[in-house]
């Protein structure tokens, strides 16, 4: 070739490289990012209702949505936590994040500068004082004995901007000193008048502090949503949308909503606050009963459900002749080794393994803690009239091995048009679904109280 062919030549490549390189990239879209990485990155906020530890587990209703939909993607999921809903935000913005999981509402605002999943929860704001503190408001206008103070970007903080000075005489402010939760613990002390929270945080806290109360809601039916980025990129957000549309219809979220919050939305005051009193005052006498006797279970579940049974009260009699703390029958005691239905220690033993032959007697493949659920209903009803109901539950195409499904035919046991059909009959099919709900309540209370220290 000539030397004035191979310049030629040489230019032309050298041009053509310039091209190349100046010319912009195709960016990979969301999807292959995640996929290349093999990671998940969720942002979220440490709070009950969304994320938290326990004994050094991840846990928490977003959690447990983020991990299902992680494992459904095939990649590992990184859960980034932080205390300022803020900072989730700009996380998102920057791209360090690829979704934002931490009970959002979605707001008209923050709809302008983000992209929303379908709603998987709805929750109203409520506005919140301590009972016996003042007098009850009944709206906005009527706030003139103090001031509200919420959470600095949250949606009760936007809400309460958008009133501008239509109220002259409402006072309120924004902290990022504190978050949702330890505002409302402010308001338990005195140190705050007034806040407003989210209903199902309110129901939450409400099992240790019975005195939170509502005064009036300032919004109802608010979506509960995740964020991820605007623009014109749907890969991902195209899989959140499916990812969601899948779990709801196969029943899969109606089951993790009953496992973090299916049970705290039955709220009384008065059953409240005397399992606190109690707790101060009777337990302390017993804990070490509870702890001897546990064996492979939680000693503030056995206790949980010897308060459900006896108030703690070892000589408790019922008029169908169950006794003491555990409020055995005859032929379970005796069964049990129990010689003295009076005796707390022996009681308490007896109840215990009682619990434990429910626990081997539910089929191995039900997963914790529909397992403990189905166990403590048998506890309550008998493992024949539990097994009639998870029946019921597969003849209307119910899942039988889920506490969710199985609890709403409990109550069928009471009809003869079904328990006409089942091998045990009648029963008081809704008492059980009320007792584990209860016991529930206690256990989660109990945990929260040695969690702080207070047992």
């Amino acid at each position: 070739m000539p030397k004035s062919a191979v310049s030629l030549f040489a230019i032309l490549l050298l041009a053509a490289s310039v091209i190349t390189a100046c010319s912009p990239q195709t960016r990979p879209d969301a999807m292959s990012v995640v996929q290349e990485r093999q990671v998940l990155r969720v942002g979220t906020l440490i709070n009950p209702t969304s994320y938290y530890f326990d004994h050094d587990r991840e846990q928490g209703f977003e959690y447990d949505l983020a991990k299902r939909f992680a494992d459904r993607l095939g990649v590992e999921l990184e859960m980034v936590p932080r205390f300022d809903v803020n900072d989730l935000f700009t996380m998102l913005r920057r791209g360090e994040v690829d979704i934002v999981a931490a009970g959002l509402d979605r707001t008209s605002t923050r709809a302008q500068l983000f992209r929303f999943s379908p709603p998987y929860d709805i929750i109203s704001q409520k506005v919140v004082f301590k009972q016996g503190s003042r007098q009850r408001p009944r709206d906005l206008q009527q706030i003139t004995d103090g001031e509200i103070v919420v959470v600095e970007g949250s949606s009760h903080h936007e809400f309460l901007k958008s009133l501008g000075d239509s109220i002259p005489t409402l006072k309120w402010r924004a902290t990022r000193d504190h978050d949702a939760v330890e505002l409302l613990q402010m308001v338990i002390s005195g140190e705050v008048d007034y806040t407003i929270t989210d209903s199902t945080a309110l129901d939450i806290q409400r099992r240790f502090h019975p005195d939170l109360s509502v005064a009036f809601t300032v919004k109802h039916d608010q979506d509960i949503a995740w964020a991820l980025p605007q623009g014109k990129d749907d890969s991902l957000f195209a899989a959140v949308i499916e990812y969601f549309g899948e779990i709801r219809s196969s029943g899969r979220l109606a089951h993790i909503k009953e496992q973090h919050f299916g049970h705290v939305k039955q709220f009384n005051y008065v059953t409240t606050s005397l399992f606190i009193e109690a707790v101060e005052q009777v337990l302390p006498g017993y804990i070490e009963t509870f702890k001897e006797h546990s064996g492979s279970l939680d000693w503030r579940l056995l206790a949980a459900i010897s308060y459900q049974e006896s108030l703690w009260n070892p000589r408790a009699v019922s008029p169908t002749g169950v006794r003491g703390m555990m409020m055995l029958t005859l032929p379970t005691a005796k069964a049990m080794g129990v010689k003295s239905r009076l005796n707390a220690e022996q009681s308490i033993r007896g109840g215990a393994r009682y619990l434990e032959r429910m626990l081997n007697r539910v089929p191995a493949r039900i997963p914790q803690p529909d397992r403990t659920w189905f166990a403590i209903a048998a506890y309550n009803i008998g493992f024949g009239h539990l097994e009639d109901a998870r029946i019921i539950t597969e003849r209307q195409g119910g899942n039988p091995d889920r506490w969710v499904d199985v609890k709403k035919r409990l109550p069928l046991l009471r009809q003869k048009q079904f328990y006409r059909h089942t091998r045990y009959g009648f029963a008081r099919g809704d008492e059980p679904v009320t007792y584990v709900g209860n016991i529930r309540r206690f256990y989660d209370t109990l945990k929260y109280l040695d969690e702080q220290g207070r047992l």
